[in-house]
């Protein structure tokens, strides 16, 4: 019978040979054996493959608390080192003799006193330059320095019960109060509170002890060979002393770090304070702040063993001097007449 063009015509469907993938499975186990081979040979000889030896030298390897403590250290002495005014080994007064030194120069009654030029570090005047005596409160001029190397300014402090324990002279810092540091800095050197050195020296190294072990370290390394500290801030006299040279050497370097000398030269300060206290009011205790022409820090002290003792600072003119007195009977008197004898031959 013949086809009709309208009747559905049946289409046969042709096999599909199946040699190709039976080809690329076989391509892919020999490929795997091949690999597998490569590896035992590597393992066998003692070589890792690249990526396996990669990822175990980008693997974390633990440190020890020990390397972790010396990562610290160098990384704080970096931080000090940074804000050191003066390079290390740079000698903070020239050597030579002074250069008045048989110039008149109107009494003073001081024992041991000293006059320099801050700019350059020549020493224009001394008697008894390296005559050891008990210095007082001038010792807080360490305790500001190191404080200030080592602690942010905004960092915040937990006083510490020791601290409102000290002898007097005390601002009354309360037991377990948060302050920063900038507001210690001025309790420590316009008020002189010796509750402010050890808030700031254990904030600073953890314990009192400490504390005086770096204040005799960083003396060593500024070459004050006269000095010795005992107390953070100077109420204990025994084995707390230095000299006039070592006090106007280090009160250079101390009015080279901006912050030091913004305290020491102001006048009167008012600072906001937690309650129940809300504010305080600091009144600078160096006389000459206000009183004497460029006066500009630095510091007073007094015991009875060490007697009256100042650290002071004038700028006039682009000249700055820094005149030193111990155990004087007129630490103001014999300031003024230094520094204007120094002002006067400038």
């Amino acid at each position: 019978m013949p086809y009709s063009v309208l009747q559905p015509v049946k289409r046969r469907r042709r096999s599909r040979s199946k040699r190709p993938a039976v080809l690329v499975a076989l391509a892919v186990l020999v490929g795997i054996g091949s690999f597998a081979a490569t590896q035992r040979w590597a393992f066998a000889h003692g070589k890792l493959h690249r990526r396996h030896h990669s990822a175990q030298a980008l693997a974390p390897k633990p440190i020890s608390a020990r390397a972790l403590r010396q990562l610290r250290a160098a990384a704080s002495e970096q931080q000090v080192a940074a804000r050191a005014p003066f390079a290390p080994g740079t000698r903070l007064l020239l050597p030579a003799a002074p250069r008045f030194e048989r110039a008149g120069v109107r009494p003073i009654s001081a024992p041991a006193a000293i006059l320099v030029d801050e700019n350059t570090g020549a020493v224009l005047w001394a008697r008894r330059p390296h005559e050891r005596r008990p210095i007082a409160s001038t010792t807080k001029i360490m305790t500001g320095i190191l404080a200030l190397e080592h602690l942010p300014l905004t960092k915040v402090i937990h006083i510490n019960p020791l601290v409102t324990r000290v002898a007097l002279n005390r601002e009354g810092l309360r037991a377990h109060e948060r302050v920063p540091v900038w507001k210690l800095m001025y309790g420590l050197l316009l008020f002189s509170g010796n509750d402010d050195a050890l808030a700031l020296g254990i904030a600073t190294s953890g314990s009192r002890g400490a504390f005086l072990r770096l204040m005799n370290e960083k003396a060593r390394a500024l070459g004050l060979r006269d000095t010795h500290y005992t107390s953070p801030s100077g109420v204990v006299d025994r084995g707390n002393y230095s000299s006039a040279y070592d006090l106007a050497a280090l009160a250079r370097y101390a009015m080279a770090v901006p912050r030091f000398r913004a305290v020491t030269r102001t006048h009167i300060a008012r600072v906001k304070w937690a309650k129940p206290t809300y504010a305080k009011t600091y009144l600078n205790k160096n006389l000459l702040i206000g009183t004497y022409r460029g006066a500009d820090g630095v510091k007073t002290g007094w015991t009875t063993i060490a007697g009256r003792c100042l650290v002071a600072a004038a700028r006039r003119g682009g000249r700055s001097l820094i005149a030193v007195v111990l155990h004087s009977p007129d630490p103001y008197g014999d300031a003024r007449r230094l520094l204007n004898f120094g002002f006067a031959h400038s």
